[in-house]
């Protein structure tokens, strides 16, 4: 059995051919084909998110803006992690919500919290707007989409630009556009008539505009089955950013007196 050589270094399988496990070193591509490179020097692509995160919930009113998202990491369809906030407070000027991965979510606030760092060490005074970073999501978000490895994310920045509240969107393509209400997920379609039916009443004032975020927040538990009851608010205004602690929603499902268990 000589012929078939070392049990751990066979011989190939025919002349100039693979040995038996490796590639094919196609003549006169023995350096940039596959038979040149090593199993690390692979990449496996994101194919799809894995614990992933539902609804953002942005509004403007008369002097800022307010952000809500539930702390809910989903498993699939399985409530899995349930403290995973997802507001962030990225500078005095602004907030970032984010719904999608949770993964990418974490590499991206790492980015983020670096430049923010980078820009204190400078010294000179200036801060990252929300309308810079608004773009520079586009420019990344498109850059990772380009490659065919994207970050799964929607994005929600709220800010003070020039003394004008700013809120804005971005999404996993680097798709991006500005609005005075702003919701992702399946608040797209439940939270959105209610934020504008408010807005086309007249402007809103700081409570008015957390009261409307809440009740947001309640009807979402009650309809989307990727939700939790437990939610993060914040608040940017000129004086500042406030993060509040998350809070529980009182939700009474008397109202589901038509639903019959059998």
């Amino acid at each position: 059995m000589a012929f078939m050589g070392d049990v751990l270094n066979p011989l190939p399988l025919w002349q100039n051919g693979p040995a038996p496990g490796s590639f094919y070193n196609f003549p006169g591509n023995s350096s940039l084909g596959p038979a040149g490179r090593t199993v690390q020097d692979f990449k496996a692509h994101s194919a799809n998110p894995i614990t992933t995160t539902t609804t953002v919930i942005g509004l403007k009113f008369d002097k800022g803006c307010v952000i809500a998202a539930d702390t809910l990491g989903s498993y699939g369809s399985l409530a899995r992690f349930r403290d995973c906030p997802r507001v962030l407070k990225v500078n005095d000027l602004i907030l970032l919500g984010s719904g999608g991965d949770y993964a990418d979510y974490q590499y991206l606030k790492d980015v983020i919290e670096q430049k923010i760092i980078d820009e204190q060490c400078i010294g000179d005074g200036l801060q990252l707007k929300p309308k810079s970073l608004h773009c520079w999501l586009t420019r990344v978000l498109y850059n990772k989409r380009s490659k065919m490895d994207p970050l799964w994310n929607n994005y929600v920045v709220a800010g003070i630009q020039d003394g004008e509240p700013f809120l804005g969107a971005v999404d996993k393509l680097g798709t991006a556009y500005e609005d005075a209400t702003i919701a992702t997920g399946m608040g797209a379609y439940m939270a959105t008539p209610l934020l504008r039916d408010a807005l086309e009443k007249g402007p809103l004032d700081e409570e008015s505009a957390k009261a409307l975020v809440r009740k947001c927040m309640e009807v979402l538990f009650y309809r989307d089955a990727r939700s939790f009851p437990r939610y993060q608010l914040g608040v940017v205004t000129a004086d500042g950013v406030v993060v509040e602690e998350p809070v529980e929603l009182k939700h009474d499902w008397t109202l589901a007196h038509m639903i019959h268990m059998k």
